[in-house]
C-alpha cells in the first residue's frame, strides 16, 4: 500500500509540471487520424474498458473512421429513457456520482474535506452565481468507458455561455481527493438556463487529455486561443441588442447540449427550489435519462 500511495503522489505531483495543453492538442489531433490500424485501437480500448457497444447506434467497433468518432458515438434511441415527469431533474451523462448536495453558502464539496466557491467556478462572477448560492449541486466523472454525449436535464432557454480558460489537470477520483480546487481551476464551459424549475447550470469541465468540449449552438469551444474568460449572452436579438441577429437558443429535455471529445466531468447546478432523490451518493453509477430529483 505504501508504495502504490508513493506511485499516486508521484504522479499528481507531475501533473503540476506537465504541460497540459500541449498535450491535449496533441491529442487533439491524434483521435481524428484516419489510419489503416485505427479500428484495433477502438477494439482494444473496449476489451479493456469493458465498452458496451450493443448499446451504440453502430455497434462495429470497426466502422468509426477514427477514434474520436467511436469516442463521441451516439446511442440507440431506446438505450436511455428519459425519468417520467417534466418537473423532474433527468441525469445529464452516464458515469458516477463523484459529489452531490446542497450548495453550502456558495461552497461546493469536491472530496471529503475540499470544497471551492461557486463563484469561481462560474468565472468569478457574484451575479452569475447568485441564484445557485444556496441551491443544490451533482457531479459527475465519465470514465473512459462511458458514453460521452450531455443532454438537458429539464427542457430549457439558454441565457449565457460562460468559457473560463485554466489548467487541465486529471478529474479521476485520485487526483480529485488530492488536488485543492481542481474543478474550479481547469478549463471549463458553463452553460446557464432558465427553465420551470428555476436556473439550471451544467458545467463542462475539462481534464488531462480532454482535448475538445462543444456545445450544440457553439460547435467547438474549446480549445480556443488566448486566456481571457468568454461571456456569450443569449436570447433575442431584441434582448441582446443585435439588431438582426438571432440567439435565441431553446432546447427540449433529454436533449443533446454537448460532448466531451476524450472524458471528464459534468457539474450539475440548480436553484434551492430542487430536492435531490436521497437515494443518490457518492460513487454511485449512473445512466443518462434516470431521474436526479425529486418531482
Amino acid at each position: 500500500m505504501a508504495r502504490d500511495g508513493f506511485l499516486s503522489s508521484l504522479g499528481i505531483s507531475l501533473q503540476y509540471i506537465l504541460p497540459h495543453h500541449l498535450l491535449s492538442r496533441l491529442i487533439f489531433e491524434a483521435t481524428r487520424w484516419r489510419l489503416p490500424f485505427v479500428g484495433m485501437i477502438i477494439r482494444r480500448f473496449v476489451r479493456h474498458f469493458a465498452v458496451d457497444m450493443n448499446e451504440a447506434a453502430e455497434p462495429d467497433a470497426s466502422a468509426y473512421p477514427t477514434f474520436n468518432a467511436f469516442f463521441t458515438r451516439a446511442l440507440r434511441a431506446d438505450a436511455r429513457p428519459l425519468a417520467e415527469g417534466e418537473g423532474v431533474l433527468a441525469c445529464p451523462a452516464d458515469g458516477h456520482i463523484s459529489q452531490i448536495g446542497r450548495i453550502e453558502d456558495g461552497r461546493i464539496v469536491q472530496a471529503k474535506g475540499q470544497s471551492y466557491s461557486l463563484v469561481e467556478l462560474l468565472g468569478g462572477d457574484l451575479a452569475r452565481a447568485e441564484a445557485f448560492r444556496n441551491g443544490r449541486f451533482a457531479t459527475i466523472y465519465l470514465s473512459p468507458r462511458d458514453y460521452h454525449r450531455v443532454h438537458m436535464p429539464l427542457g430549457g432557454r439558454l441565457r449565457e455561455m460562460v468559457h473560463v480558460p485554466g489548467r487541465l489537470f486529471s478529474v479521476g477520483p485520485g487526483t480529485v481527493a488530492q488536488v485543492p480546487r481542481v474543478f474550479a481551476r481547469n478549463e471549463r464551459v458553463a452553460a446557464l438556463f432558465d427553465t420551470s424549475r428555476g436556473p439550471l447550470g451544467l458545467v463542462l469541465v475539462g481534464a488531462m487529455n480532454v482535448s475538445a468540449i462543444e456545445t450544440v449552438w457553439a460547435g467547438l469551444v474549446t480549445p480556443p486561443r488566448g486566456r481571457e474568460i468568454g461571456v456569450t449572452r443569449y436570447g433575442t436579438a431584441e434582448e441582446n441588442g443585435t439588431p438582426g441577429r438571432q440567439l435565441d437558443v431553446i432546447l427540449d429535455r433529454g436533449a443533446e447540449m454537448g460532448r466531451f471529445n476524450m472524458g471528464s466531468t459534468v457539474i450539475v447546478l440548480a436553484g434551492p427550489e430542487v430536492e435531490w432523490l436521497p437515494e443518490l451518493a457518492p460513487e454511485q453509477p449512473v445512466h443518462m435519462g434516470q431521474a436526479l430529483s425529486l418531482g
